[in-house]
């Protein structure tokens, strides 16, 4: 843990979860996305493959990897250059496979991301695993949204979960 507080500078409350909760292997499934959560030990690796030699451009080395979609691969990561009191900071996703690299809030805590993460799961319990068809996925992002409003109006603005 330390190494990676020198080597990537991460933050405080993200080296507490990593410390309690090691994502070893972790995926929440909803109707509308799947976040595979990386664990510590493959961190510093997903650095290096993101933004370390170039395949993403536009990549900041204030960015760090903590997840990707397992439906389009595209990076869920803490900008640390936005760092709190508490040692936390918000976490965006951005589309890969662009010209360039368009930055989207997702929570404006790592905090909040695990609270929406939870949140979402419970929602989609409500969900069949059959396929679901843009109906489903449009009644998914309703039910949602006034569970993310309470928990982080500003992700709920950016749009990304609903």
């Amino acid at each position: 843990m330390e190494e990676l507080r020198k080597t990537l500078r991460v933050p405080a409350r993200y080296r507490a979860f990593l410390q309690e909760a090691d994502p070893l292997d972790v995926e929440t499934v909803t109707p509308v996305e799947r976040v595979r959560l990386i664990p510590s030990e493959k961190l510093a690796a997903e650095q290096q493959a993101n933004g370390g030699d170039s395949s993403l451009p536009g990549w900041r080395k204030s960015w760090i990897l903590i997840a990707r979609s397992a439906l389009l691969g595209d990076p869920y990561f803490l900008d640390i250059s936005k760092l709190d009191a508490e040692g936390d900071c918000p976490v965006f996703t951005c589309m890969t496979g662009t010209e360039s690299l368009k930055p989207e809030l997702c929570a404006s805590s790592f905090q909040q991301f695990l609270r929406i993460l939870a949140t979402s799961m419970e929602v989609a319990s409500g969900f069949g695993e059959s396929g679901l068809d843009d109906d489903d996925e449009a009644i998914f992002r309703e039910a949602l949204a006034p569970k993310i409003k309470t928990i982080d109006s500003a992700a709920l603005r950016a749009g990304h979960w609903t």
